[in-house]
């Protein structure tokens, strides 16, 4: 871990991103940047994800609402706000407009989840050619961010992306078929997925969502 030495722009934050390294604050309140380059590193194989039968019940039960990239400010103010169990969080002012500017350039996009018209839950992560890098996600009902993880892997394997980094590990994750893997085996991986071409898909139709999710499905079974 290192404190940067140099003002950081939304081009260095792509250049970081595909040498391996991401930035986080100590706090919401820090001025301070680091960047951050783990020994092991969090993925979500999108060939191997895991979805439980209820929520995949849930996904299609058409409970949410559920888009993306129609409210990315939103969503980025949603997993910076405290929450139960996370008085603080790793995402600064200086984050916040980081990601915001990258967002308005095409590189930072956000799933939307909304029940009732309100912004319940949703997550955020950064796209470099077949790579997408997760980032965070919130809920303020059940199974919300939950549902948006499911709507982005589907949208990930539409859009012909190979890596899905989440970059630690935890239970949660690890429930949905997430797992580390050694640094120098992230950056092989890195290395090919993000010069490879991938489409980043802002609608998806219920009958492209149910195909994937059926997919899901099979590979949960098998």
């Amino acid at each position: 871990m290192s404190c940067r030495a140099l003002p950081v722009t939304p081009d260095l934050v792509l250049r970081a991103y595909r040498a391996g390294l991401f930035p986080m604050a100590e706090g919401r309140g820090s001025g301070r940047l680091y960047w951050l380059d783990p020994k092991l590193r969090g993925i979500l194989p999108l060939d191997r994800f895991h979805l439980p039968r209820s929520l995949r019940r849930t996904v299609l039960s058409g409970r949410f609402d559920v888009s993306a990239d129609t409210d990315f400010p939103g969503v980025l103010a949603g997993c910076a706000a405290p929450a139960p169990g996370r008085e603080d969080s790793w995402i600064n002012e200086e984050i916040e407009d980081l990601f915001n500017a990258l967002h308005r350039i095409g590189h930072a996009h956000s799933i939307e989840v909304r029940e009732g018209g309100a912004l319940v839950g949703g997550l955020y992560g950064i796209r470099i050619g077949a790579a997408f890098f997760g980032e965070s996600m919130f809920a303020r009902a059940d199974d919300a961010s939950k549902v948006a993880l499911v709507h982005l892997v589907a949208r990930l394997r539409r859009g012909g992306f190979t890596l899905l980094d989440t970059q630690f590990l935890n239970d949660h994750l690890a429930r949905f078929g997430g797992e580390e893997i050694p640094q120098a085996d992230y950056r092989a991986r890195l290395a090919q997925a993000v010069d490879s071409p991938a489409t980043w898909l802002t609608s998806l139709s219920s009958e492209e969502l149910s195909e994937e999710v059926e997919a899901l499905r099979s590979i949960t079974r098998g």
